[in-house]
């Protein structure tokens, strides 16, 4: 005879032996008690973590900040000389300094 599945030759007295694996209360008072103390490892993970996350944002904004003040100052270029005599030479420095910066600014785009 076929058991339910389809299985040959499973009687009806065929059963599940126990194997003595039962725990008694203290056991699991045990057991529940540490899994309490691994959820509040975990809790204190997980609030580490939103609170680094939180902090890693900020840091991130500020260094933007940064960036951007600096890309505003490059762009001003640096203040003009009081003397005439090196207005030719500020002329090219000017020139070499946009080119630098604009392609710093791409360049920080880019990252």
């Amino acid at each position: 005879m076929s058991g339910p599945n389809g299985d040959p030759n499973i009687s009806i007295d065929d059963r599940i032996e126990e194997d003595g694996d039962d725990f008694n209360e203290d056991e699991y008072a045990s057991i529940n008690s540490m899994l309490d103390q691994i959820n509040n490892c975990l809790d204190d993970l997980e609030d580490r973590n939103d609170s680094l996350n939180g902090k890693l944002r900020e840091l991130l904004e500020s260094n933007r900040q940064a960036r951007l003040e600096f890309r505003a100052q490059l762009l001003a270029g640096p203040p003009q000389a009081a003397g005439k005599d090196h207005e030719e030479d500020d002329d090219e420095d000017d020139s070499s300094s946009s080119f630098s910066a604009s392609q710093k600014d791409q360049d920080i785009e880019k990252s």
